[in-house]
Parts: structure tokens; sequence; C-alpha cells
């Protein structure tokens, strides 16, 4: 039974559905999403924020005390391409980061109102030389973000693939949008329990990010990519989402390429649940979750934790 503390993401998303209709300009979605979004997520203590420009992409260094300086989660805010940013998810980073002992660079993107894809892979790729630039090492370095970053992070990989560049070693996804043809069957099956994203509600957000283009193309669709000798992955998803389909589908064929892959679905929870960390024990479980899986990816010692009544699925 989800707890009473994560009704408040359930109760973000009722808002999101309510005033859908009412805004008026894009602006207006960035704002409701910095005020309300934002307020979630619980301040970690002893976390550190630098503003930093990464190679002319805004980007936020998240850095608790004491954390490993060679080690880097790199993290890609969702957001639908019309809301999110290195402040919306600032404390959600900070806190997947001080589970994990390291730093976090967390950066911005346009949003689809300011430029059409693929500006928001070139501001990827842009991040990623950045840090290559300053001589942080691939082998330490994990891909990480939520909802729409999952676009991001594969096709960064994609790219450094193709272009014979060295991986990161390993990738954390919640919530992931992986397919933008939208043929998973819980846009069906959960539509009555999630109040935010009908299938219609995404289908617009596909149009407003790639208008006419190839929905399957596999740059903005990472479940129709060659996955093959892309890096380990841990997938997250709320049982209750629409999108949860999405997250199974991939670590499907993830799986069937021959990467290592898991999946936890966490019953009652929906979208991105985890940005109430350090306030429902759902989040702060996951986000334990994570850690434990990717420290020993990193070089870094394991530390006790990462367990709770959350369902695992493979």
């Amino acid at each position: 039974m989800a707890s009473r503390q994560s009704e408040a993401n359930r109760i973000h998303y009722e808002t999101i559905a309510a005033n859908a209709g009412k805004f008026t300009s894009p602006q207006e979605i960035v704002d409701f999403n910095d005020i309300n979004w934002t307020a979630l997520t619980g301040e970690p203590r002893g976390v550190d924020y630098i503003e930093v420009d990464a190679g002319g992409v805004p980007a936020l260094w998240v850095v608790p005390k004491g954390a490993d300086e060679e080690r880097v989660l790199l993290y890609a805010h969702g957001g639908g391409f019309i809301g999110g940013s290195i402040y919306t998810h600032r404390k959600l980073t900070g806190h997947l980061a001080k589970a994990v002992g390291c730093r976090a660079l967390i950066y911005d993107y346009p949003l689809a109102h300011q430029a059409r894809h693929p500006a928001q892979i070139e501001a990827a790729m842009t991040v990623w030389s950045w840090l290559a630039d300053k001589g942080f090492d691939p082998r330490r370095i994990v891909l990480a973000g939520d909802s729409c970053g999952a676009v991001l992070i594969y096709a960064l990989l994609q790219r450094l693939r193709a272009q014979g560049r060295a991986l990161p070693v390993a990738t954390l996804v919640i919530s992931g949008w992986f397919d933008m043809a939208l043929t998973g069957a819980s846009y069906r099956t959960n539509r009555d329990k999630d109040p935010a994203f009908a299938r219609e509600t995404v289908d617009w957000l596909v149009s407003n990010f790639i208008g006419d283009a190839d929905r399957k193309y596999p740059e903005v669709s990472p479940l129709y990519a060659d996955l093959a000798g892309l890096p380990p992955v841990f997938l997250q998803a709320g049982a209750d989402e629409t999108l949860v389909d999405e997250s199974r589908m991939f670590a499907e064929r993830a799986g069937q390429a021959g990467v290592e892959t898991r999946l936890d679905v966490f019953d009652g929870m929906l979208h991105s649940f985890q940005m109430m960390a350090g306030r429902a024990p759902e989040a702060d479980d996951a986000i334990g979750r994570l850690a434990a899986w990717v420290r020993p990816r990193l070089g870094l010692p394991d530390v006790a934790g990462g367990k709770s009544a959350g369902r695992r699925a493979a």
C-alpha cells in the first residue's frame, strides 16, 4: 500500500491535469514546474551546488560532502521537453549523488518551444565532451535521468558508439520515455490510474518535440535502437503509470541484446515518484536501490541499504 507521503506525487499530477487547459504560454508551464515540482523533493543535507558553464550549456555540479571527486553521475532531467530544469531536479540529483557517494553534473537543454530536436541531443553531446576535456574517465561516469532524460541518455550512447568513443560504465533510468510510437498496452490498462499521462497527452508531447518526424527513429525512441554493446542499465518505474510498459519492453529488448538489465516496478507508484526523495519512503527506497546497484560498477565500496518492500521484476 502506498504511503501517505507518496500521495503528494499523485496530487501533483492531478493538479497538472486540472490546470492543463489554463496555461496560456510555454513559460507558464515552466513556471508551474519550477514552483510545484521542485517542492516535492526534500532538501538533502550536506550537499553543495555550483553553477558551471559546460561548454556553453548551463549545468550544476552537485557535490555531497566527502564525495569521490573522480566519479560522476551525469544527469538528464525530465519534463517532457516542456518543463523541468537543473533547479527542479537539483534536490533529486543531490539525494542520488549522496547515496552513491560521488558528485553529479546535471545539465539543462533547450525545451521544445526554445529549439526543436536535435538541439537537446546536441546539448547532451556538448556536456559529455566537456567532461572528457576535463579529464574524466568514461569508466567512472554513469548516465542517469528520468522520463524524457532517457531519450538524451540513449541518443548520447548511440552517438558515442557510432564515433568509436568510450562509453560510460552504466545507466540509471527513472520512468523512462522509450517509445514515441506509444505502443505500450499500459496507456490503456493504466489510464484510470494515471491522472496526467493519457495517451493523447503524450501524443501531443511527441508532436511538440519532433513534429512529423519518424516516431521510431532510434535517436528519439530508444526502444527501436540497436542496444548491443551498450552499458548495463537499471530501470525503475511506477506500476500505476501509463508509461510502465515502455520500461518493460525496453528491458526485454536490452536483455535480448545482451545488455545486463534490471527493472524494478513499484506498486502503487506513478511517473518519476523518486522526485519525492527525502519525503516519501518509496522514493528513498528507490534511490537506495539505484545507489547500491551502481556503486560497485563505479568501483566504490558497497554499503548497506537499497532493500525494502518494493517489487523487483526481471
